[in-house]
């Protein structure tokens, strides 16, 4: 899959021996290290309820995994929006939706156990009469879109079970990260503003799996 994704979309896999900026590299160290609290009466409270969970989680399928980590691991930006912080109204997120307004590189088309991006509520009419040409109808296929009612998707998270799912979930993210990345890039250079966007990083992708070391 990854020699298709580079055939046919310009799209590695790989590290790129550059690497990414230091401005990308700095952010992805403070996320990765900042400490947070753990939430209370979850699998998530302690080291030992974790350890527990995890195993009996070992061999089980993909509802089950999404059933008892999905929310914890990555919570939905709309339920944020709704419970604590309104910044993320011009978010939307979806589960399980079919990427059916993106102009695909391959079949099938991505279809992420969640995702999350842009809603229309994010944009003033200004902007959509600006991105209109690109956009089409929404029901037409366009790179700036991912359903009817996502616009630039960012994060994507895709579940599986099996020896081999988090190798299938690796590639399925990267195929959904191609799309979405692409969506920016083709924004940029409308604007000539492309060069902006060398070696930082744009997108986000989460692979839990019940075979895998969470």
């Amino acid at each position: 899959m990854s020699h298709l994704f580079e055939t046919l979309g310009g799209f590695y896999m790989n590290d790129h021996e550059l690497g990414i900026s230091d401005r990308s590299e700095s952010l992805c160290r403070r996320l990765l290290e900042k400490k947070h609290a753990h939430p209370e009466n979850t699998i998530f409270r302690d080291d030992q309820t974790f350890k527990e969970a995890c195993r009996k989680l070992q061999g089980r399928n993909e509802a089950k995994i999404i059933q008892v980590m999905g929310q914890l691991l990555v919570p939905s930006a709309e339920t944020l929006a709704t419970l604590s912080d309104k910044c993320f109204n011009v978010l939307t997120d979806s589960a399980g939706d079919g990427w059916n307004n993106s102009i695909p590189v391959t079949n099938p088309r991505p279809q992420p156990d969640y995702a999350a991006g842009f809603g229309r509520s994010a944009f003033s009419d200004d902007h959509f009469r600006k991105l209109q040409p690109a956009l089409g109808d929404p029901l037409c296929r366009s790179y700036f879109m991912a359903t009817y009612y996502m616009l630039f998707p960012f994060l994507t998270c895709e579940v599986k079970c099996g020896t081999t799912g988090l190798d299938v979930a690796d590639r399925q993210n990267a195929h959904s990260m191609k799309l979405a990345i692409r969506g920016i890039v083709e924004l940029f250079k409308l604007a000539k503003r492309e060069n902006e966007l060398h070696r930082e990083t744009l997108t986000y992708s989460i692979s839990p799996s019940s075979n895998s070391r969470l």
